[in-house]
């Protein structure tokens, strides 16, 4: 089985096995996410995609909100079905699209806002930090708006069971480069449904 075979499965498994508010990184509210796109003052026909959206709460809060070229994308069919299956006529109009991040291949230029929380940390090797970053450069517009958010330099260093790549501001600038020019950055402690504490950075980038 080959890497990115693995990483299929273990993610298949994982939601196959488990509803959302029990995974450690679930949210019962997408309060900073929304917080940070709304800052943003896209039009409502912007389109914006959740990387590793999965079972999420924020392609509801988006929907309700009235943005309505939605795209929810994640390794695992089962994590989509949930929230398909969650948001019923209301998720009509979104598009999900079940792909490993470093496997996609967007149509350029289709996305004004791209949304990540807790899926690149996963990419522990630098190769796969780089392929990330020239899949997000086919997939943003000129001037569009990149959310990341993942474990802090204080953070895990595993999740799921998989090892992380933790972040400060600093380090996922470099990995952005100079197209990407950072607006907002911000701390968060999540409190997992176990009570544990993590820490995130995330870092609000436009690209130039």
């Amino acid at each position: 089985m080959t890497i990115d075979e693995e990483r299929k499965d273990h993610w298949q498994k994982v939601w196959s096995t488990k509803q959302a508010d029990e995974v450690s990184w679930f949210q019962p509210e997408p309060t900073l996410s929304m917080e940070l796109i709304e800052r943003q003052a896209l039009r409502k026909d912007a389109g914006i995609i959740d990387i590793g959206g999965g079972a999420s709460l924020l392609v509801d809060r988006l929907i309700e909100r009235g943005w309505h070229h939605v795209a929810v994308l994640d390794i695992s069919q089962a994590a989509l079905d949930q929230a398909a299956e969650r948001l019923g006529p209301a998720g009509d109009d979104v598009t999900w699209i079940e792909a490993d991040i470093l496997e996609w291949r967007p149509v350029p230029g289709l996305f004004e806002l791209w949304h990540d929380r807790a899926v690149f940390h996963f990419l522990t090797r630098p190769e796969d930090q780089k392929a990330y970053r020239r899949i997000l450069m086919t997939a943003l517009v000129p001037g569009g708006t990149v959310i990341l958010a993942t474990f802090a330099p204080d953070g895990p260093e595993k999740c799921s069971g998989l090892p992380v790549a933790r972040h400060d501001i600093e380090s996922l600038a470099r990995v952005l480069g100079a197209d990407f020019e950072l607006i907002e950055t911000r701390r968060e402690d999540h409190v997992t449904p176990s009570g544990k504490t993590q820490s995130f950075t995330w870092g609000v980038f436009r690209r130039v």
